[in-house]
C-alpha cells in the first residue's frame, strides 16, 4: 500500500489524468489545501491516480473520476511523518501500532529498532523490517548505531561495528544510522564508532544524532564526525545552539516540559528553518490511545503559540526533506497521495486519513484492521534467568560482615549525581538509610554470569513495595526498585516466568503486571486492553513511589540505567560513570565492628 511511485505506466495515466484525458482514479472536491511551500490555505480539488497525486487544480476543473469525494468545509494536509520513534516504547507489534498512528494522520514514521536489537541483535532488526511491510503505515527503518548504547559499561544481547552496519544499511528498508548515543566513543575516535560512522558515510544515508547535553566544541566536533540531526534536547538554549550548528531538530514529544520555552524561542527567531521537524520519540500505549502520537505533539506546539501551519509544515514538509523524500510531504502533482482531511483548523481532528491514494481511516478509526506479516515469527524466549531468591536483593560488603561502610550511591532521576552515604552492616546485609532504596540490575541475556548488580539510590523515597521492569534503555537488562528483598523477589520473578514485562508489588502481594513476553517488550494483548493494563500498573506504582514531575516519573524507570549520559548510572556490569566511562567500586571505607 505505501510503495513509492515509480511506475513508468502509473507516471503516463497520471499525465492523461491531469489533462483531462482519461477519468482519475479518485478526486477529493471542495476543501482547502494547506499549502506547505507558500504557507497559504487555499481551495483547490486533488486528482488521483493509483497511489499519487496527479493533479491539483482549481474546484470544479475536472468531474470525471472512478470515485469522488466531498471533503466541504475540510483542510487538507500532507499525511504526518515521525522523524524518529521507538516502536517498542508502544509495547505494541507494528500491526497494532500502525492502526492507532494512521487513524491519528501518521503516514511514515522512521523507526530505530534499537531496542529490540539490543536484545536479539540483527535478527531483531529483520523482524522490525519483515514485520513492519503491508501495513498502511509506512516504515522506514534505521540501523541502530546504540547496540549497546555504553560498549564497557553494560552489556546488552549483542555488540554491532562496522560490519553489522553495513549489513543493516545495504538492505533497501533502511534509510540511514539510528541516534549515534555513544558520544563518548564519538569524540575520543574509539576503533568502533570510527567503523559505525564510516559505514554511515559511505553508505550516503542519514545519521541520527543523540547529542545529550553536547555544546561549545564538543558539538561541533560530534557535528564534523558526520550526525546530521539530534532529538535529545534539555532546553531552549540548546535547540538554539544545535540548530545554529546546523542540526536538523527533531522537536519531541516524550518531554513536554521543554515544549513552551522551546515554542517561544523558535518564534523569536527571524524565520522558522526547514530543519526543524517533530517526533515522539518513546510514547507509552495508554497516551498513544488517548492523546496521540505525533498529533498530540503538533496541538501542544500549536496551544503555545506557534501557528497551525507552521507545525504542520514541521510534521510534513521540513520531514520529507529530512528524509531525503522528495515523493513525500507535499499536496502536489507526482507526490504519493497520503493525505489527512482535518475537520478544522482550530480541532485538527482527522477525518479521513488516505494512504497512496486509498481512503484508510474514518473520524479517527481504521476502517481494517492490520494483519500481522505472513510468515513472521514473533522472537520470544528472551528472559535467560533461572528464578530469585530473596537473598539475591540484599546488599552485602564484600568481607564485611558486621560494622558500617561509606558508600557511593546514585542520587536523583534522570540528572543523576554521584553522592555518598554512610551504612551499617549487620549480618553481612547493608541496612539501607532513611530516604533511600534499593536499585538492583541484573543480565538477561546469557552472554555472562548473571551476577546481580545493586547500588542505593537517594532522591526516589522510601519505596513501599517494588516495581521491576524488562524494558530498560537500552541494554533492556532485568531492572527492580525498591527496598524489601520479599516485594523485590516476587516482581522480579513475575516477570521471569511470563517472559518479560513490568510488575508491581507490595507486602508481599503482586499488584499488578503487564506481560510482553515478545523480546521482553511487546504484548500479545489487544491494544485497548494494554492501554488500560499500563494505566492501571502506572496509576497503582504511585501507591509504591511518590512521583513528581519532571523527572521522578514513572517513565524514569525505563531510562534509570541509560549508562551513555552523564552520571552515574547502575548497569548489569557495575556501578558507571557514564562522564568518565568507568565502572567504579561503590564502596568507598568500611569499619568492620571487631576492629
Amino acid at each position: 500500500m505505501t510503495d513509492n511511485i515509480t511506475s513508468a505506466s502509473l507516471r503516463q495515466r497520471a499525465v492523461s489524468a491531469a489533462l483531462g484525458k482519461i477519468p482519475f482514479d479518485r478526486l477529493l472536491i471542495n476543501a482547502k489545501i494547506i499549502d506547505m511551500v507558500t504557507g497559504e490555505i487555499r481551495e483547490a480539488d486533488v486528482g488521483i491516480t493509483g497511489n499519487m497525486i496527479a493533479s491539483v487544480h482549481p474546484r470544479g476543473k475536472f468531474a470525471q473520476a472512478s470515485n469522488i469525494d466531498d471533503l466541504s468545509g475540510h483542510y487538507l494536509s500532507p499525511g504526518f511523518i515521525d522523524t524518529h520513534v521507538h516502536i517498542e516504547s508502544s509495547h505494541l507489534p507494528p500491526e497494532k501500532y500502525a492502526e492507532i498512528v494512521v487513524a491519528q494522520g501518521t503516514t511514515t514514521v522512521f523507526w530505530d529498532p534499537h531496542e529490540l536489537a539490543n536484545v536479539l541483535g540483527v535478527p531483531g532488526v529483520q523482524y522490525a523490517v519483515q514485520a513492519s511491510r503491508n501495513l498502511p503505515l509506512r516504515v522506514i527503518c534505521a540501523a541502530p548505531s546504540s547496540v549497546p548504547s555504553t560498549p564497557g559499561l553494560e552489556m546488552s544481547g549483542a555488540d554491532f561495528k562496522g560490519q553489522e552496519m553495513q549489513t543493516m544499511l545495504s538492505w533497501p528498508e533502511v534509510a540511514g544510522v539510528a541516534e549515534v548515543m555513544d558520544m563518548y566513543g564519538v569524540l575520543n575516535s574509539s576503533e568502533r564508532m570510527l567503523e559505525i560512522l564510516d559505514a554511515g558515510i559511505n553508505s550516503g544515508k542519514l545519521i541520527e544524532g543523540h547529542a545529550r547535553g553536547l555544546k561549545d566544541e564538543q558539538l561541533q566536533a560530534y557535528l564534523a564526525a558526520g550526525v546530521t540531526s539530534d532529538h535529545e534536547l534539555t532546553s531552549a538554549e540548546d535547540a538554539l545552539e544545535k540548530l545554529r550548528a546546523g542540526l536538523t531538530l527533531q522537536i519531541r514529544g516524550s518531554h513536554p516540559y521543554l515544549l513552551p520555552d522551546i515554542a517561544s524561542a523558535l518564534l523569536a527567531l527571524p524565520h522558522l528553518s526547514s530543519q526543524i521537524t517533530l517526533c515522539t520519540d518513546d510514547v507509552p500505549p495508554d497516551h498513544l490511545l488517548e492523546k496521540g502520537g505525533l498529533i498530540a505533539l503538533i496541538k501542544l506546539l500549536i496551544s503555545y503559540g506557534l501557528r497551525v501551519e507552521d507545525v504542520l509544515r514541521m510534521a510534513t514538509f521540513n520531514a520529507a526533506i529530512r528524509m531525503k523524500r522528495s515523493d513525500l510531504g507535499l499536496i502536489a502533482s507526482g507526490r504519493t497521495a497520503d493525505i489527512i482531511a482535518f475537520d478544522s483548523l482550530e480541532n485538527l481532528h482527522p477525518e479521513a486519513v488516505y494512504v497512496a491514494g486509498v481512503r484508510v481511516a474514518r473520524n479517527g478509526k481504521l476502517l481494517f484492521t492490520p494483519a500481522a506479516a505472513s510468515g513472521v515469527v514473533p522472537p520470544r524466549d528472551t528472559m535467560q534467568l533461572k528464578p530469585l531468591s530473596e537473598d539475591d536483593f540484599r546488599l552485602k560488603i564484600p568481607g564485611l560482615s558486621s560494622g558500617k561502610a561509606r558508600l557511593r550511591n546514585i542520587k536523583g532521576a534522570r540528572f543523576t549525581q554521584w553522592s555518598e552515604v554512610t551504612v551499617s552492616v549487620q549480618d553481612g546485609t547493608v541496612q539501607l538509610p532513611e530516604g533511600f532504596s534499593l536499585i538492583w540490575v541484573q543480565h538477561r541475556h546469557g552472554r555472562h554470569d548473571a551476577t546481580p548488580k545493586m547500588a542505593l539510590l537517594e532522591g526516589w523515597g522510601e519505596l513501599r513495595g517494588a516495581i521491576a521492569t524488562s524494558y530498560s534503555h537500552d541494554s533492556h537488562n532485568l531492572v527492580v526498585i525498591g527496598r524489601d528483598p520479599a516485594d523485590m523477589t516476587l516482581a522480579a520473578n513475575q516477570l521471569i516466568a511470563s517472559g518479560g514485562g513490568m510488575a508491581l508489588s507490595q507486602h508481599g502481594k503482586l499488584l499488578a503486571k503487564i506481560e510482553m513476553p515478545i523480546a521482553g517488550m511487546l504484548s500479545d494483548l489487544p491494544a485497548e486492553q494494554l492501554a488500560k493494563e499500563f494505566k492501571n500498573l502506572r496509576e497503582l506504582s504511585a501507591q509504591v513511589a511518590d512521583w513528581e514531575s519532571p523527572y521522578r516519573v514513572f517513565k524514569a524507570i525505563e531510562g534509570t540505567c541509560l549508562a551513555c549520559n552523564a552520571g552515574p548510572h547502575l548497569t548489569d556490569l557495575g556501578l558507571t560513570d557514564g562522564g568518565l566511562r568507568e565502572i567504579v567500586d561503590p564502596v568507598l571505607e568500611i569499619w568492620p565492628d571487631n576492629v
